[in-house]
């Protein structure tokens, strides 16, 4: 069976399997029904895998096991697969959101906090800092800031940029805005993000910056998460933020920001 590598990787990560049960399923998918024999040759996967990986595909809802003797496996349509799939994925997510939210209340996150709590004790603040990536695992992370936030927020945002904090963040930033803190965002405003605007402003006090492009957040004068990469010319998937917990540097960023801030046009 010849297929392109490129093609693997692809069904990989949209499918989220490992190389050997992509090979597997894309040779049943060539033959529509097989034996796990024939697939181990077809695919080049060891015969002593093949029978688990073909038993895994099952239960993920790829294939479906033949009756009779010599067990055979039947490949489903493509679009079948992503039905079943995209369901097997919906229910073991909330499966797991229960366990986690379940966690909340037991004495396995007090334990996590005292193990956290001590260790903290032992960090320079200097050295609370890290990179972040991927554009989910950045909002993820300035979704954490803005929970923590206690009296000021500051964002700096680009046009498309504005649109992705609205699905992102909005509720983060209304319990902030609840709890009294100051919330201030500057992008550029433009035809494709007036309406996003407006719904931010709900919360916050937005600003049209149209001459600076920049991504950056500032929180209690504290924090500093800078995505250092532009939106326009990068994938989500490969997006960079780097995170500072540094009073001095935050501040400093928080001051030169308020200097910028007086030149922009509120909307």
């Amino acid at each position: 069976m010849i297929v392109k590598e490129e093609f693997l990787n692809r069904l990989r990560k949209i499918f989220d399997l490992n190389l050997y049960e992509v090979r597997v399923w894309t040779a049943l998918l060539s033959r529509g029904v097989s034996t796990a024999g024939e697939l181990s040759n077809i695919s080049d996967v060891p015969r002593s895998r093949t029978y688990d990986i073909l038993e895994t595909l099952e239960k993920k809802g790829f294939i479906v096991m033949k009756l009779g003797k010599p067990i055979k496996f039947v490949a489903l349509k493509p679009e079948e697969v992503i039905e079943r799939v995209k369901k097997n994925m919906i229910v073991s997510a909330q499966e797991k959101s229960k366990r986690l939210e379940k966690l909340k209340g037991e004495e396995i996150l007090t334990e996590l906090n005292s193990l956290f709590t001590q260790g903290v004790k032992f960090v320079e603040p200097s050295d609370l800092s890290g990179s972040v990536k991927g554009r989910q695992n950045v909002y993820n992370h300035l979704d954490m800031m803005i929970r923590d936030a206690e009296k000021t927020i500051t964002i700096v945002t680009t046009a498309q940029g504005l649109n992705r904090k609205l699905e992102a963040l909005e509720p983060s930033l209304e319990k902030a805005k609840k709890r009294g803190v100051k919330i201030r965002i500057a992008a550029e405003i433009n035809d494709s993000n007036k309406h996003i605007a407006k719904e931010l402003s709900k919360y916050a006090e937005i600003r049209n910056m149209p001459k600076i492009r920049a991504r950056l957040a500032i929180v209690d004068g504290e924090q500093v998460l800078f995505m250092v990469l532009d939106d326009d010319k990068v994938h989500p998937n490969y997006d960079v933020a780097i995170w500072l917990s540094t009073d001095f540097f935050a501040s400093a960023m928080e001051q030169l920001f308020d200097a910028a801030w007086k030149g922009f046009k509120a909307i």
